[in-house]
């Protein structure tokens, strides 16, 4: 079995070319790769060209290089991260502390245990605790007393005052001048 030179000589030619080829395509697309991750790690046009022209010159070793220089996080997590650091000194800072005294109080607590100060009212409808600031209560939707109501027609005005007429009535105690057998 002998070896052809002329078909030696293509086989080695071709895969001559295919090497070249892969390594330019790879050449090529570790260069749009790095400028689209500098890109997502930084504003910086001048660390953007930098970057692109290290990994253009020196190839794989300057992706090694890449990997080394480049910044470690991308600006989307910066952002999430100043989020969380954001949101937990919030959390930090919104809690609730009395009004009076400075010590701190609990979110359902209706008066501060410490100085007495009123934190929150209760609802006359539902009972549940409003802040003091509240006109309306959000669990019943029952104006607070002495608000102005603007959708209560003059009828149903007329009917709570006369309800509220009957129930102090009946809530009098009777008194013992007076009898009410005699009346």
């Amino acid at each position: 079995m002998t070896v052809d030179p002329v078909f030696l000589s293509n086989f080695l030619l071709i895969s001559v070319g295919f090497t070249a080829a892969f390594l330019a395509a790879l050449w090529l697309s570790l260069i749009f790769w790095v400028f689209r991750d500098i890109r997502r790690r930084t504003r910086d046009t001048l660390v953007h060209i930098l970057a692109v022209l290290v990994v253009a010159i020196l190839f794989l070793p300057g992706m090694l290089i890449y990997f080394i220089l480049r910044p470690p996080k991308t600006l989307e997590e910066e952002f999430q991260q100043s989020l969380e650091e954001e949101a937990l000194l919030q959390t930090i800072e919104e809690s609730l502390l009395c009004p009076g005294c400075g010590r701190k109080v609990k979110e359902d607590w209706v008066a501060c245990p410490a100085c007495y100060t009123r934190l929150k009212k209760t609802c006359h409808q539902c009972g549940k605790p409003i802040e003091l600031s509240w006109n309306l209560c959000p669990y019943c939707g029952t104006p607070a007393p002495g608000m102005r109501r603007e959708t209560l027609s003059i009828d149903d005005a007329m009917r709570n005052l006369v309800m509220e007429s009957e129930l102090k009535s009946s809530t009098e105690p009777v008194s013992s001048s007076e009898d009410p057998d005699q009346v």
